[in-house]
């Protein structure tokens, strides 16, 4: 397996970045805020480890693409719905709508689920309906806010991630020709 230092880089760069919400949890949340805040940050890294020790750059990127479009929609969306009814959490808090903790955490799942198939994504999805369960339990969060999340996070990877062994049919036209390309990923 080749590993260069700029993958090393990279690695070490994601799990910073993501690593950030549960350092910097509240003491006074109880045990299950606390497990959403972790489990926020090991989905998508767990989901990055996968790609990065299958040796799948491809799946690199696509998980780099499927976090950064995931993470700027749903900050849009919670800067945009925060002066509205819709962005008042059921604590008083703001920024409520919709939920990010599960965003990030759903994005990893269907990273997971679309890229490596449901041997990899049902954890992963179970993980997610946990932070959801906890963020409603807790009031941190409505359901309508982790329902949002949790759709925005699975539409974003259709778009984004495609299955590790995917098989394409494109229509391929030329000056003299008109053909299909079939194509397959081992």
């Amino acid at each position: 397996m080749r590993l260069s230092m700029n993958r090393y880089l990279f690695a070490f760069l994601m799990i910073a970045v993501l690593g950030v919400p549960p350092a910097t949890a509240m003491a006074g949340n109880g045990a299950d805020v606390l497990t959403s805040d972790i489990l926020a940050g090991v989905v998508p890294l767990s989901a990055l480890a996968v790609a990065f020790f299958k040796d799948d750059t491809e799946g690199e990127k696509q998980w780099l693409r499927n976090i950064a479009v995931n993470q700027i929609l749903t900050s849009a969306l919670r800067i945009g719905f925060n002066e509205t009814g819709l962005g008042e959490r059921p604590n008083g808090g703001s920024y409520g709508f919709p939920s990010g903790h599960t965003a990030v955490v759903a994005s990893g799942a269907t990273f997971l689920g679309q890229r490596y198939g449901w041997k990899w994504g049902t954890p992963a999805y179970l993980a997610t309906a946990a932070v959801a369960f906890i963020r409603v339990n807790e009031d941190k969060h409505h359901w309508r806010d982790v329902i949002a999340a949790g759709t925005l996070s699975y539409g974003v990877a259709l778009l984004t991630v495609t299955p590790e062994h995917a098989t394409s049919l494109a229509p391929i036209i030329g000056p003299d020709f008109l053909g299909l390309r079939w194509q397959r990923s081992f």
